[in-house]
């Protein structure tokens, strides 16, 4: 009897988000699901791995189908482990999320959940990660799980080119009111950083990180940023291979 798909679920907010539970539920019905994600938020760790604590996994759960690990580490940390200690083979998909918050643009940099996509991609794994531009830990995942049913489904139909993962964002709103799917690229743009001095109670100075996205193209109408706006899902195919060949080729002509 042909074994049912082992699907890996990790993200970076944490094994008790609720986005992580609309992840698994929508998964669920594809495969065996194994969920190894850390034990509280991650975000913004990006590829993080840890390297001087050392790791440990707590077994969470288990029911028909899905078995729920947490890890004291980064989202990297927890598909490093899952793949190394805790699956009996090499799973068929990997996805992450959903994210609690946009990861568009260069947002694709810093994100936990994306990070975690990475990994699976590294290891030859169809991997994706989701999001919904809802930071709110109550988020309303509803429209999101009827979408990512959607392009997972599409991704395990069609498969993925080795080395490339998916970044899609569903915007925050019901799901009547978005208006479909759309393939695109990530915006230009940086977030602007600025840090905000405080004092604590002890009069010790410390710095809280705020800022805005600063969109390098705001009238550029195929990016995802162009997309989320005009109230669509925006799926933006991310490459593992950060090599700019342009540059390759002019460098092979320097006097080196």
């Amino acid at each position: 009897m042909k074994k049912k798909p082992l699907i890996l679920v990790s993200n970076d907010d944490g094994v008790n988000a609720l986005g992580l539970k609309a992840l698994i539920e929508v998964v669920t019905e594809f495969g065996e699901v194994i969920v190894v994600a850390p034990e509280k938020g991650e975000s913004g760790m990006s590829h993080a791995i840890s390297i001087v604590n050392p790791i440990r996994k707590k077994f969470v759960s288990k029911e028909d189908n899905l078995t729920i690990y947490s890890v004291n580490g980064t989202p990297v940390d927890c598909v490093k482990l899952a793949l190394n200690q805790i699956v009996d083979r090499k799973p068929d998909f990997l996805v992450s999320g959903i994210n609690h918050g946009s990861n568009a643009s260069i947002s694709v940099i810093y994100s936990g959940t994306m990070g975690a996509a990475i990994e699976g991609c590294f290891n030859g794994i169809p991997s994706a990660g989701f999001s919904l531009l809802n930071h709110d830990a109550n988020a309303d995942f509803t429209a999101s799980k009827v979408f990512t049913r959607i392009i997972f489904k599409e991704m395990m139909q069609n498969g993925l080119p080795q080395g490339t993962c998916l970044n899609v964002n569903v915007p925050d709103l019901p799901l009547e009111k978005i208006t479909g799917i759309e393939a695109c690229r990530m915006a230009k743009g940086v977030w602007k950083e600025e840090y905000d001095k405080r004092t604590d109670p002890h009069g010790r100075e410390y710095y809280w990180l705020t800022g805005h996205f600063n969109n390098f193209e705001p009238n550029a109408k195929d990016t995802d940023e162009a997309v989320l706006a005009a109230n669509k899902v925006a799926i933006v195919p991310v490459s593992v291979d950060i090599t700019d060949y342009e540059m390759l080729k002019s460098i092979k002509n320097w006097n080196l």
